[in-house]
């Protein structure tokens, strides 16, 4: 084992830069997480994961139970139904994206029985074979809840085939306003403790560390009881510096081990694998109980919000009715924010449906929303490379981006921006940097395919030539065989003429004997 990594205990190392910001989440951590009433339409989007989209299964007029698989995807996870009900429509419908696109959903209207699908629970997942448990996790549609919706059986496999020795579990909530996982860390420590249990058999790690801010006191009380009643060895829980981004993959192994992962690695090189205290409740209710994931913890905040709360909302759940259910709207609301305030994207509509990523909707009032600033120069200050976290030099990465210097932009790691938002806040000249480098990075994306293309094209056009030129050479071959065969037969004939001819003159020379001649008397 990473002796940094045996060493994770109560004394923490640092990452480089981030700030200290209000956190803002007691407003929303002052009711018991329930469940809003039923609504009356879900919409439940085809694309919710990092990959392909999903494939619908069912069809229009179709009665569907709850639990019931409507999407599939080979090489991806599950798509359930949140409901038993009707499927009203296939179509395009908003979805939650930064650019405000529609997608295929499948559209169900909720028949108030909530008959659920049958269940198949791994009945003894302790001893149940770790490839059988990944496969029933992909079934059951479990995918990262932190925000990327990576699908978890991918990244248990990839972990299991590195030999994992070490699963964190994150439950460092840095972004402001977002109290979801602290509300399920409270109030279901237990379901959290299995999930992590059944992640480690499923990846063969020797042991868990469930990390969170060191803010969060009735957390760890909780947390430490659950994993001592379920008498599970090897897992501890840390308390870490309540700093952000202190909540990013990266920036919490440093903090934990005092290793960074490689610019170009992932925390699996390092013999680590990171999973949300979400997915690890998800986890748990998709072996023991055999529940799809088609619900999740979600904060709804702000100062736009008149009764600030969490709630265990229903996958394609409309931001809409989760707003009236915390009592509408109240103020001047002037944007509605997907996330927390530094890394998340505004919607232009409630209309939105919530999806497996979703783990926050935050309505900001004018007051909240900083009035627009006057893009001055770059002074070269160097705030924004202190509170780097990447440890990049966000100044360089700007004028390289905005002067399409490419390649020059990807040598100084625009790709290893984590578009956490501490530059933006701290510039002087309030330059929106982060979109900037979002931009640069989509430029790079690009880049990336057409270069693959032309690889491709290439490949394409050099097989191309190889087999025209193995054709013709082929062709040769035949024709000159042909010649050979014509030239051999040509010769045959002649070597046959020549026999005959040759039997022809022997005949001719052959003395002739006359029976009856008058010699014989």
């Amino acid at each position: 084992m990473n002796d940094a990594v045996a060493r994770i205990g109560p004394v923490n190392h640092h990452f480089h830069g981030g700030l200290r910001l209000r956190h803002n989440k007691k407003i929303s951590c002052q009711h018991q997480v329930e469940r809003p009433r039923l609504p009356k339409q879900l919409v439940v989007p085809l694309q919710q994961h990092a990959g392909d989209v999903a494939t619908p299964c069912v069809q229009v007029g179709e009665r569907v139970l709850k639990g019931q698989q409507i999407g599939n995807c080979e090489s991806c996870v599950a798509i359930h139904s949140p409901v038993s009900g009707i499927v009203n429509a296939i179509e395009n419908h908003l979805i939650s994206h930064p650019s405000g696109k529609s997608d295929n959903c499948v559209v169900i209207t909720p028949d108030g029985a909530e008959e659920w699908v049958k269940l198949d629970p791994v009945t003894d997942w302790q001893h149940a074979d770790p490839e059988e448990l990944i496969l029933h996790l992909k079934l059951c549609g479990i995918a990262g809840l932190g925000g990327a919706v990576f699908p978890t059986h991918v990244k248990i496999r990839d972990g299991r085939a590195r030999q994992i020795h070490t699963l964190i579990l994150n439950g460092a909530e840095c972004e402001p306003y977002i109290s979801c996982d602290e509300m399920l860390m409270r109030e279901k420590p237990a379901k959290i403790i299995l999930g992590a249990r059944i992640l480690r058999r499923a990846i063969g790690a020797d042991r868990v560390v469930v990390a969170i801010e060191d803010q969060m006191g009735a957390v760890y009380e909780a947390l430490n009881a659950a994993a001592h009643e379920a008498d599970s060895k090897n897992i501890s829980v840390v308390k870490i510096t309540t700093i952000y981004p202190e909540g990013g993959e990266r920036q919490l192994i440093q903090v934990l081990t005092g290793s960074e992962v490689p610019i170009d690695g992932r925390p699996s090189d390092l013999g680590l694998v990171c999973q949300n205290v979400a997915t690890a409740a998800a986890v748990a209710d998709a072996v023991v109980e055999g529940k799809p994931l088609i619900e999740r913890y979600i904060t709804v905040s702000g100062n736009g919000i008149t009764t600030p709360r969490n709630w265990l909302a229903l996958i394609g759940t409309s931001f809409a009715h989760l707003i009236d259910a915390c009592g509408g709207y109240r103020g001047d609301v002037t944007r509605l924010v997907i996330g927390g305030p530094m890394m998340g994207y505004p919607v232009a509509s409630d209309a939105v449906p919530v999806v497996k990523a979703v783990n926050c909707i935050l309505a900001l009032t004018q007051a909240d929303v900083a009035t627009p600033q006057v893009e001055m120069p770059c002074i070269r200050c160097g705030e924004c490379a202190r509170v780097c976290p990447a440890r990049l030099l966000p100044q360089s990465l700007y004028l390289q981006t905005k002067n399409g210097l490419w390649d020059d932009a990807g040598a100084y790691g625009l790709s290893s921006c984590i578009e956490c938002g501490c530059c933006d806040l701290v510039c002087p000249s309030h330059i929106p940097l982060v979109d900037w480098f979002r931009f640069g990075k989509s430029e790079l994306v690009q880049r990336k395919i057409k270069t693959r293309a032309v690889e491709r094209a290439r490949t394409r056009f050099e097989a191309r030539e190889q087999r025209l030129e193995l054709k013709q050479r082929k062709r040769a071959e035949k024709m000159a065989l042909r010649k050979q065969m014509l030239k051999d037969k040509s010769k045959q004939k002649d070597r046959v003429q020549a026999a005959i001819t040759r039997a022809k003159e022997k005949a001719d020379n052959k003395p002739r004997i006359i029976h009856g001649s008058s010699d014989d008397t």
